[in-house]
């Protein structure tokens, strides 16, 4: 895939993430679940979509892929915001912690395609 239309998927997929998430604490306080569950349910869902409409690999790897990068990319935004670094501009640290989900979804999206790329040569 050519660089320029990585860019594109990352930032549509971006894009998703934050328009996705207001969407996702509305479909939480209807069921009254634990907000954690539901985000990480919701962008698990968007990652799947992501990996199997862009990347086409075995859909067991597209399944690990995207559930493991929905988790860890959550658990570290949460970390990320815990060190309270944009109190100033977020005081209750929301934004930054949407802001984190993505970017490290993206980055980590990236780096399980390096990975593919180069053992597959």
């Amino acid at each position: 895939m050519k660089p320029q239309i990585r860019i594109l998927i990352y930032s549509i997929l971006f894009f998703l993430y934050l328009t996705s998430t207001h969407l996702l604490l509305e479909l939480n306080e209807k069921f009254k679940g634990d907000p954690f569950v539901t985000l990480g349910a919701g962008f698990g869902i968007l990652n799947l979509i992501y990996a199997f409409t862009a990347l086409k690999w075995k859909p067991l790897l597209n399944a690990l892929c995207a559930v493991g990068i929905a988790a860890l990319a959550m658990f570290l935004a949460l970390q990320f915001t815990n060190l309270h670094l944009f109190v100033n501009y977020d005081p209750y640290q929301v934004k930054t912690a949407i802001f984190a989900n993505a970017i490290f979804s993206i980055i980590f999206w990236e780096i399980v395609y390096q990975v593919k790329i180069r053992k597959s040569k």
